[in-house]
């Protein structure tokens, strides 16, 4: 049996000690003194990394004094929506995000369309090339392009301040593309044979049988896919100068070191704001479509995350 299969096997063991009888009572008292231990451990992770984001949610909601003393922590320090209010009345702000949500929707269902279109074959011992194929997919996953020759490339194709860069170099990735091949390679053939035998051809087989039944794998491939394109920042600022066409994240980088535009809108005797406020709940907008998203997939995302680690 592979490692990661045993290592899998005891997890489930200490996890579910009651699905194995043979476990001795001196072996169920380590498991147990082990699964406190983890508990612990990833509890205090979960609250070290969370801190960080209350802190930011709490100056979102808190008073212009407030954030001028400096003494907002955990918990908002005289509650008010003023920053709020400024944030989601800025029209640039949602023509970014509309834009940054078409181009996250766009890669998304292209990236699924054209991974499992590459990972079904690479999953077939039919396919003869396939081992050389890996090994072009596991190089790119090592060596990446210069920074200056892949500018110049996209340059050369048109890429500079169009929207389409937000969506064609993300979607294919070489990591997404293994965990697919991986599910798609230990699928029941004889699920596959039988269709084949009633008529099917290879991409009815993969619409109709293959990809219905693939849910777990979708959701998680297609959620990296999303948070990848939904924070992407790198390709922006290389290729985009018009600030009309700046996606979210660039649009919060443009408002936090905007400067002067900030002091002049802070700099008002009536406002109940500051820099650190707006900044603050422009963040924190940023990322509630993906906290909204999440708990929708996360049962698939769950059975995803184990794919191919367990055989039989």
């Amino acid at each position: 049996m592979p490692l990661h299969a045993i290592i899998m096997t005891r997890f489930r063991q200490i996890w579910n000690p009651g699905c194995y009888s043979s476990l001795t009572i001196k072996e169920s008292c380590k498991d147990k003194t082990f699964r406190i231990i983890v508990t612990v451990i990833l509890c205090i992770f979960a609250g070290i990394s969370i801190v960080p984001l209350l802190t930011v949610v709490a100056m979102s909601f808190s008073s212009k004094a407030a954030s001028d003393m400096n003494i907002v922590n955990l918990w908002p320090v005289d509650f008010t929506l003023s920053s709020w209010y400024y944030i989601l009345s800025r029209v640039d702000i949602w023509k970014s995000f509309a834009l940054t949500l078409v181009a996250t929707l766009a890669t998304t269902f292209l990236a699924l369309l054209i991974t499992s279109l590459m990972a079904y074959p690479l999953a077939k011992k039919e396919f003869k090339i396939r081992r050389i194929v890996m090994i072009f997919v596991t190089v790119t996953m090592v060596f990446k392009a210069p920074v200056v020759p892949y500018f110049l490339v996209m340059k050369g194709i048109g890429m500079i301040n169009n929207p389409m860069v937000l969506v064609l170099p993300h979607i294919l990735t070489a990591y997404n593309m293994i965990i697919m091949r991986t599910f798609f390679s230990n699928f029941p053939t004889e699920v596959e044979e039988s269709a084949r035998i009633d008529g099917c051809g290879c991409f009815r087989v993969l619409w109709k049988i293959v990809l219905p039944s693939s849910k777990a794998v979708l959701a998680s491939v297609g959620l990296f896919y999303a948070v990848t394109a939904w924070n992407q920042f790198q390709h922006p600022l290389m290729f985009i100068q018009d600030t009309k066409l700046y996606p979210l994240q660039l649009k919060i980088r443009q408002l936090i070191n905007g400067g002067s535009e900030l002091m002049s809108v802070t700099a008002a005797q009536d406002v109940n704001y500051t820099e650190s406020t707006l900044s603050a709940a422009t963040v924190v907008f940023a990322i509630i479509p993906i906290i909204m998203v999440y708990p929708w997939l996360q049962k698939y995302f769950a059975k995803g995350a184990m794919l191919g680690s367990v055989k039989g």
